[in-house]
């Protein structure tokens, strides 16, 4: 019975470190205020309002409403400024700054902002000082004196050029000393961009240069960052991909992972050959590529919530009347698993981990492509859940068939233990004895019951990190009030379902599936055997009204999964439970019991 109840108690402890950690941390440790500089083009600093990262979101974006409206402003006055290339393709639309020639201004035209079918698409990419900026630049640095372009340097354009997956464009500049720079921009069709260096030497002597690339953002626009699901700085070296540094380790308990802080260290030197860099939210990833060259690789924090991350190469001698030449890739869009998996099989080592799938990724991906396959196969995510929970519950049916026999088992000698439990109560170690020799005459194993439940924990890990994870998911809707199968609940029962303008705490916020899940629980445990121990018995009533609000942040589809879950196992329970010969013997005198009694009871009043 201790044994037992341990592991009970083990389970209900392990969904709270798995599932709820999360939640509690962004309730209850949110990040203090900050008054916040921003970096405007040129190098100046230009002060904004204070902002109030309350926590991030799951998604990532500003979440002060001061910031937004910044932004919106300063976007429209950067656009419109001139002197861009306007980039056009179908993953990525935007424009090149000639100022500096960076990539800062690109959207994702197939993601929108919102569930809303007129927001407008992601944005990735900001111009610097904007309050979400964020863009990428290749470069050179000059070496003994070279004059080498900067962050200041206008370049030049064809006239009416435009970058497309068909027409890529040349930006040039030249020093007065006789040296030619150049950058070759191309695009393909879904998040990835060439950028060709090239310095041509028509000067007398010899000139050396050192190519770089770097991506620079805020982390005023980061995602929730956790111990099991990473957003921040990111990068492949020597072929495994690096998770542990922060943009801010404490704010987030990102110390349970190892979590090297970055803005408290200000420079991380990155050991290994880079297979790439950059950063990454739970959907969204920046990342710089070196092709065929060697680049060390750092991540930086600038201050004011700035970071950066740089490739720098092995410098080149020009020779006079030569060019040499760098290319580096950059990637900026969404982690979709079909296109990094296409970028990962083109030769950039490991992309397809840039999804923080963790150590059960093995487990992990099988259910995401059974997953997406059902949802090609139905066109709609809700039901393909629903499919999936079948086929779970379908491929473990012996299992189950095997613990509802222990169970129906243990309901049936339950008198039987009552008994012993009444002769022996002055004496726990006889009645343990007993009662044993009781679960040995009657084949019954007491621990039968719990199988199938440790055996739905890998499943339900994998579906909770698929869920969480895949932008495939994002913005799915299922049926009514469900516009979204990836975020919790809309609905809650303290705000009236909606009708009242008030938005409950995370573990308050107890919706219609949430409900659903503790009453469909709390049936499922009504046919299970009634346990012994009074201190068994409380565990049983409080778990599923306890699962039910650990459970009610999280994304609406894991709840429809468990939903459809309970609904299988209570049917299935039933079943087999009327044909158990034991326990339909033990049902038939009970009811003989009862109808006695009534008839006695009948016969009293008469």
């Amino acid at each position: 019975m201790q044994n037992q109840r341990n592991i009970i108690l083990a389970v209900v402890l392990t969904a709270l470190v798995l599932f709820g950690w999360e939640a509690a941390v962004g309730y209850f440790y949110p990040q203090a205020k900050t008054p916040v500089q921003t970096v405007a083009a040129g190098g100046a600093e230009k002060a904004t309002s204070p902002t109030t990262p309350i926590k991030p979101t799951r998604e990532g974006g500003l979440v002060d409403p001061n910031d937004v409206a910044l932004e919106q402003k300063d976007l429209r006055a950067e656009l419109a400024s001139g002197g861009r290339v306007p980039v056009a393709a179908p993953g990525l639309s935007g424009s090149i700054n000639l100022t500096g020639a960076m990539v800062d201004d690109l959207v994702l035209n197939r993601h929108r902002e919102t569930v809303e079918k007129n927001s407008g698409p992601v944005r990735i990419f900001s111009p610097a000082g904007t309050p979400a900026q964020q863009f990428a630049q290749v470069g050179w640095l000059g070496q003994g004196g070279v004059a080498a372009p900067n962050a200041q340097t206008v370049w030049t354009a064809p006239a009416n050029a435009r970058l497309t997956p068909s027409t890529p464009v040349t930006l040039t500049w030249a020093n007065p000393t006789g040296q030619r720079f150049a950058i070759t921009y191309s695009i393909d069709n879904n998040y990835m961009i060439t950028a060709v260096q090239t310095v041509e030497n028509a000067g007398g002597v010899p000139v050396v240069v050192k190519p770089f690339a770097l991506v620079n953002r805020t982390d005023k626009t980061a995602s929730l960052s956790t111990w099991n699901v990473h957003s921040g700085p990111i990068g492949a070296f020597d072929g495994s991909v690096n998770f542990n540094v922060g943009y801010k380790c404490g704010s987030s308990f990102s110390f349970l992972s190892s979590c090297v802080d970055l803005d408290a260290q200000k420079s991380v030197v990155n050991q290994g050959k880079a297979d790439w860099i950059g950063f990454t939210d739970i959907y969204w990833m920046s990342a710089i590529v070196p092709v065929n060259a060697k680049a060390d690789s750092t991540f930086r924090a600038m201050g004011n919530d700035i970071f950066r991350a740089d490739l720098i190469y092995d410098q080149q001698v020009v020779q006079p009347r030569s060019r040499v030449s760098a290319t580096t890739k950059l990637f900026a869009g969404a982690k979709e698993h079909a296109v990094l998996d296409a970028y990962e099989k083109q030769g950039i080592t490991n992309f397809s981990l840039a999804i923080d799938w963790g150590w059960f990724r093995w487990f992990e991906k099988p259910i995401f492509w059974l997953l997406t396959s059902l949802f090609k196969l139905v066109g709609n995510f809700g039901f393909a859940i629903i499919l999936l929970t079948v086929i779970v519950r379908g491929a473990m049916f012996p299992v189950a068939q095997r613990q509802f026999a222990s169970m129906a088992a243990m309901r049936a000698i339950q008198p039987k233990m009552k008994a012993l439990q009444e002769r022996y109560k002055d004496d726990k170690q006889k009645q343990q004895q007993e009662i044993m020799a009781l679960y040995k005459k009657e084949g019954v194993n007491p621990l039968a019951g719990c199988l199938p439940m440790f055996l739905q924990i890998p499943v339900f890990f994998a579906l909770y990190k698929t869920l969480i994870l895949s932008i495939e998911m994002r913005h799915q809707p299922f049926i009514l009030w469900i516009k979204d199968l990836s975020a919790p609940d809309p609905l809650h029962v303290l705000n009236l379902f909606g009708l009242l303008n008030f938005q409950p705490p995370g573990f308050l916020a107890i919706g219609v599936l949430a409900l659903l899940l503790g009453l469909t629980m709390y049936l499922q445990f009504q046919l299970n055997p009634a346990q012994m121990d009074p201190a068994q018995q409380q565990v049983f009533k409080i778990m599923p009204w306890f699962m039910m609000f650990v459970m009610a942040p999280f994304a609406s589809g894991l709840l429809v999964y468990w939903i459809t879950s309970n609904i299988l196992t209570i049917a299935q329970q039933k079943f087999l439970y009327s044909r158990h010969p034991q326990l339909k013997a033990q049902q038939d005198k009970d009811a003989q019991d009862k109808a006695r009694a009534a008839e006695r009871d009948k016969g009293a009043k008469a």
